[in-house]
């Protein structure tokens, strides 16, 4: 009788963990897809590695099964792209646009994993993308990390409540501590020691926001068996610890990006024995809060130069990191990301990279080769020299709205990361630093951690299915050649861009070719025309209207530019005039356009970052941070529109403003008889770019029209249609 008891408990606890892991993925179901939740089955499965299988049932529903709920998303993920032609995007405010009925499967479908990691996020992502986020979004992206497979995401919201606790161990006062900290936009680069102090302190509502953020975050990431990286101690140390500690070796790190010295960073050497101290400290208080997955990031010298190249140095301060996170939790693993290899390669030999990966444990430290669309530290590194790695695309830079990637390259160097790079590339991830508006290349990229069989034309064509929502030749085509001639090597490296930088009267010598700037406008207006004049009514074909008709008006902007260079040349101010005027007007239409989707929007930005805010100051507060960062960023200048963004009303009010000016200013000069002066110009500019980011200074926001009609009738006035 005791025998079958205990048989009994056994299979309640195997029933019961299968349940915990079906009733996770139909929760899923409920939140993307709920009219159609209860049409869906999931069972899990007794499989040792990633896989899963669907199959029609003969009372008409869909099964999915799989090994835990992460497997079981994908394949719902799966069937909803090929058989329902459905998107699931990872902003909350996307609609999931869904057939009338539920399409069968005519023969079983078995689909395992190529790799068992799939890793997401980037530190600048949470400035970029995400600092203003509440739980609804997150809620969102975390389904949409499932449903693509990823099972090891960057969670490092709610990090400054740590470390408060901890700063306060050491003597430090509240209002120290949240002066240390930057402004919420900015605090990625403070994580990577790049900055302290900028536009801080840091409020204490959002600090306590952000710890409860992270406890609902973590819950569902790990309730969809997902890895969590949490943060570890990277040697940031407040000034004040310097001062409590003489003897500690304690020094500043080098300027980053111009910033004042006032900004710099102090780091503790991790050969000193303090840095374990802190470190246990830290990986204490975090477990007490936010439990523990045992993996976590810890990067050093990012963009900074560490104290000393000498390769006995870089090896102490790799195992003393290592040492310190072993002391605080036996099972730990460390995440660093191999960003610090591409930016300063000439520091970062063979012998330093080697001498800083070596003196770590084989298998103890996982390498991100963050940028492997471009550069392939594997390759240059043997391999990490036997540390295992994770293949990463990088793609986007500072949440810009750029249409870029490279995918057939990028599919090239897959195949070849696959066949090639060692046992020890254990994963694929993306390390993209904003969400911008490329997001069918990371579902491309991690559909090639599973064994699908589906070719890259045959994904392209399913891609222009579920954006118009039905099989057409035309969509398809349209697709065929957004993959093949837009998304290609270097594209975007050259002019299409400079609507948005600040202007500059640049010499006829060094103008690009008008031939290239002339190939990419037609090449963009000839995709937006054939989309223009295919129909649909979906959400998803909506946004590609606003999107590549965006992108074709940034692509026409230069002709004017450069016909207005050649009239300044000839000091024709009536050519100027004409060709100024048709610039400006350029960047208006550019507006209303973007106006017509959400996702282009400054407003929403603006106003998702005063939520945080409860008293008007606290949400100017917030406000400046979001309109600073991406806009002249902070430090001297070096960073000025890195993040920028295509968005209505920040289109007129910010990038129109400043060309009315140049181009006013540039007249003005030709009619006086005196060269234009850039240095002049720069100074002028700059101080309209710090008032702008004050929520003092008013902007206008155009009205929200139908995409097709407004794109048709740009696309009418410039010719196109």
């Amino acid at each position: 009788m005791k025998k079958i008891l205990i048989s009994l408990m056994f299979l309640s606890v195997l029933v019961s963990c299968s349940d915990k892991e079906e009733r996770t993925v139909k929760a899923l179901a409920r939140r993307v897809v709920p009219e159609y939740a209860s049409e869906f089955e999931f069972n899990h499965t007794n499989d040792t590695s990633d896989v899963f299988c669907l199959e029609s049932m003969k009372n008409g529903k869909i099964l999915i099964s799989g090994n835990n709920a992460n497997s079981m998303a994908v394949g719902l993920n799966y069937y909803l792209k090929n058989f329902c032609m459905a998107s699931v995007s990872w902003y909350a405010g996307d609609p999931v646009e869904m057939p009338d009925t539920l399409p069968s499967i005519p023969d079983k479908i078995r689909i395992d994993a190529k790799v068992g990691t799939r890793f997401f996020l980037n530190y600048c992502t949470l400035g970029y993308t995400m600092p203003w986020w509440h739980w609804k979004d997150w809620e969102r992206l975390i389904d949409w990390m499932a449903l693509n497979g990823i099972n090891m995401p960057l969670a490092i919201t709610g990090e400054e409540a740590v470390w408060e606790k901890v700063w306060r161990k050491y003597g430090m006062s509240d209002e120290q501590i949240r002066s240390f900290f930057t402004g919420p936009a900015f605090l990625p680069w403070h994580r990577m020691i790049n900055i302290d102090r900028w536009m801080g302190p840091l409020p204490q509502k959002w600090i306590d926001g952000q710890a409860s953020l992270q406890k609902k975050i973590l819950a569902r990431e790990r309730s969809l068996d997902m890895t969590p990286v949490l943060p570890g101690f990277s040697g940031n140390v407040p000034a004040e610890i310097a001062g409590l500690y003489p003897d500690a070796k304690i020094t500043d790190v080098s300027t980053w990006c111009q910033f004042p010295d006032e900004n710099g960073c102090h780091f503790l050497n991790p050969s000193d024995s303090l840095f374990a101290k802190i470190e246990k400290d830290y990986i204490s208080k975090q477990t007490e809060m936010f439990g523990t997955d045992h993996i976590y990031g810890i990067d050093l010298f990012n963009e900074v130069a560490p104290p000393s190249w000498d390769p006995e140095t870089l090896s102490s301060m790799s195992s003393g990191v290592y040492d310190a996170l072993k002391a605080s939790d036996k099972d730990a693993t460390w995440l660093q990301m191999g960003w610090l290899f591409v930016n300063d390669p000439a520091h970062w030999t063979e012998e330093n990279v080697k001498a800083y990966l070596q003196a770590v444990p084989q298998g103890k430290v996982v390498m991100l080769d963050y940028f492997c669309d471009s550069q392939e530290i594997w390759k240059k590194t043997d391999s990490f020299y036997g540390q295992p790695y994770i293949f990463c695309l990088l793609t986007n830079f500072g949440g810009a709205t750029n249409m870029e990637g490279d995918f057939h390259d990028l599919s090239a160097r897959l195949s070849d990361s696959f066949a090639n790079g060692g046992k020890n590339m254990i994963g694929l991830g993306s390390t993209l630093e904003g969400f911008g508006v490329n997001a069918f290349m990371y579902e491309f990229f991690f559909d090639k951690a599973w064994n699908t069989g589906i070719s890259d034309t045959s994904w392209v064509s399913a891609l222009a299915d579920r954006r118009v929502g039905y099989r057409d030749p035309v969509a398809r085509q349209v697709w065929r050649t957004i993959c093949d001639s837009v998304y290609v090597s270097g594209r975007y490296t050259r002019a299409n861009n400079i609507c948005l930088g600040r202007p500059k009267m640049i010499t006829d010598g060094t103008r690009p070719e008008k031939e290239r700037i002339t190939a990419d406008y037609k090449l963009l207006s000839g995709v937006w025309k054939k989309m223009l004049e295919t129909n649909s009514d979906r959400d998803t074909y909506k946004f590609d209207i606003v999107n590549i008709g965006r992108q074709a008006l940034a692509e026409y902007f230069p002709l004017e530019l450069y016909a207005f260079y050649d009239a300044c040349d000839a000091k024709d101010t009536i050519s100027m005039r004409m060709h100024g005027d048709k610039m400006l007007e350029t960047l208006a239409d550019m507006d209303r356009l973007l106006a017509c989707n959400r996702t282009f929007s400054l407003k929403d930005w603006n106003e998702e970052a005063r939520t945080w805010g409860e008293t008007p100051e606290e949400k100017d507060y917030y406000e400046e941070n979001a309109r600073t960062i991406i806009s002249y960023w902070g430090g001297a200048g070096i960073l000025t529109d890195y993040a920028a963004r295509q968005w209505s009303g920040m289109v007129s009010s910010y990038y129109g403003y400043r060309w009315q000016q140049f181009v006013d200013k540039a007249i003005e000069d030709v009619e006086k008889g005196i060269p234009f002066c850039q240095e002049s110009f720069d100074r002028s500019m700059r101080t309209f770019e710090l008032e702008w980011a004050r929520p003092a200074y008013s902007i206008s926001y155009p009205e929200a029209g139908d995409p097709v009609s407004t794109g048709k009738s740009i696309a009418r006035k410039m010719g196109i249609l």
